[in-house]
Parts: C-alpha cells; structure tokens; sequence
C-alpha cells in the first residue's frame, strides 16, 4: 500500500472517497513521514506490542504501526472513514478497527481479548477539542497502560509537563505528572497536516508510572481539591477551595492546615507541588 505520510498518495485517498474534514471531528491528518517515524520510534513499539490508536483517520500512522506491533486495534468515531480504512489497511491482518467514540469504548475488555490484560501503548493524533477529556478517561480508569505517546495542541503539551508557579501549571499538569513521567518528544509546525491547523503541536511521551511518586490515601478527593484550586485560580487557596460545592471544609479548617503544613494563608494553588496537594488533601 502507498505510503500515506507522502501528501501526494493522501491527497489521492481523500479525492478517491470524495471525503469532506469535518469540523466537529477536529481532523487534521499528518503528512509528514519524517514526524510520523518520530512518534512511532517514542512509542518504542515492539512486535511484542498491542498497540491502541486512537483516531487513526486514513490510516496513515496505523500503516507504521501495523509494521511494528504485534496486534493494533484502532478507534475511529467517524464512519465515513470506515471504508477508506477497509481499504487503505487491507494488507495488514493484525489491525482491528471499532467505529466508536474512544469514551465510550470499554479499553479494559479490548486489553482483556487482545492482550491478556497485559498493559498496552496508546498512540494518538487527538482532536484538540477533547485532548483532555481523553488522556484523563485513560489515566483514571486505570486502564493497564505502558505509555500515551500523543499529538496534541503545542500549549497542551507544555501544560503537562510544567512545575507550580507558572501560568500554564494547572489540574491537567499535576493530574499527568501523578500518574506519568511527560516529555515532549517533536514540535511540530502547521504546515505538517492537511488541513493546517491554526496552532503549532507537539508530541509528547507519557511514560506511566508503576506506582505514583507521592502517597495520597484518597485519590479522587485530591484531585477534587486540585481542581477545586485551579477553577478560580486568582483567589487564594482558602478562598477557592470553600467555594467549592463538592468538598465541604470551613475556612478554619482550611487555613488550619495550611499553618500546619508552613504555608502562608494567602497561598495560591498554582505555588502547591504534587507533594504538596497530597499532604493537604489527607491532613484535610
């Protein structure tokens, strides 16, 4: 099959299927090989991989993918490129496509029936629009997970991978700084996609940990309290977290514990490290 990463053979691809981007799907296909090799070599797949891609669009990456992996199994939400993909994947028999919205797909059952239940590397070119929702669903779910090696938005990427007292440090960078070890692998300009996107991107490589850096006795309550912290990030940490319609704790309280912990009480969410928000959320 032709090489998709060629701009030429997609084009051809897109004009065989009269296939019309749509908007709400936030499709950009990548027609770059040299991008493509970089994010296929950060997932360091291997023929022993089971290989989740989300989003694979004509199948271009999935073509990489097919090569490396053992078995790839590749959600696409939209239909109309169901065909395109019958027929752009037609010579490789280890990939398995599900026409489905990734958020609603049971990802446990998939590594359940094709990998044993063994943990599986997801790679993905994902809509900006929904990046977030995504790698959380992923993380939360506690999913057996090797890595995420994604596409995303150029300002996401630097999101997940900063430290407090930034202005991009946030719920997202401490929520996958908690479960994995980011690191921007490629930038990526717009011209690399057809259609351009308005916004540069990245690649980043989410490493997941076997077990989290810090200790938390509740982790869903911490993570309410981060982004309790973060939803009025202006106000003080008193102030945000009374706010709070979820988490329930008085000003006293609150102020309270932060004298215990020595931090000021005009302390803002965005100056807390990871340790930080663990420690306050089981002293709360």
């Amino acid at each position: 099959m032709a090489d998709l990463g060629i701009p030429k053979n997609t084009i051809e691809v897109l004009q065989k299927y009269n296939f019309n981007f749509q908007k709400k799907f936030g499709q950009n296909f990548l027609i770059d090989t040299s991008v493509l090799d970089r994010i296929v070599s950060a997932a360091e797949i291997t023929a022993e991989d089971c290989v989740l891609e989300i989003g694979p669009g004509i199948g271009t990456m999935t073509q990489r993918l097919a090569a490396k992996a053992r078995e790839v199994v590749a959600v696409e939400i939209d239909r109309n490129l169901i065909p395109i993909l019958e027929d752009t994947l037609s010579d490789c028999d280890n990939v398995t496509v599900i026409n489905d919205d990734i958020l609603k797909v049971d990802i446990n059952k998939i590594v359940q029936e094709k990998n044993g239940g063994n943990p599986i590397k997801v790679v993905a070119n994902l809509p900006y629009y929904i990046t977030t929702p995504i790698i959380m669903e992923l993380f939360e779910s506690h999913v057996p997970l090797k890595s995420i090696t994604v596409m995303v938005q150029k300002e996401v990427a630097d999101r997940m991978q900063v430290g407090p007292g930034t202005k991009d440090y946030g719920a997202l960078s401490l929520a996958v700084q908690y479960y994995a070890k980011p690191e921007i692998v490629a930038n990526v300009p717009p011209n690399c996609f057809i259609p351009r996107p308005n916004v540069g991107s990245a690649v980043i490589h989410l490493s997941r940990y076997e077990v989290p850096p810090v200790k938390v006795t509740d982790e869903k309550k911490m993570f309410a309290l981060i982004r309790a912290s973060f939803n009025q990030r202006r106000k003080t940490l008193v102030n945000s977290l009374n706010n709070s319609p979820v988490l329930g704790w008085s000003k006293e309280q609150i102020a309270e514990v932060l004298e215990e912990m020595q931090l000021p009480a005009t302390v803002r969410g965005e100056a807390l490290t990871l340790q930080q928000f663990a420690e306050l959320s089981d002293r709360l």
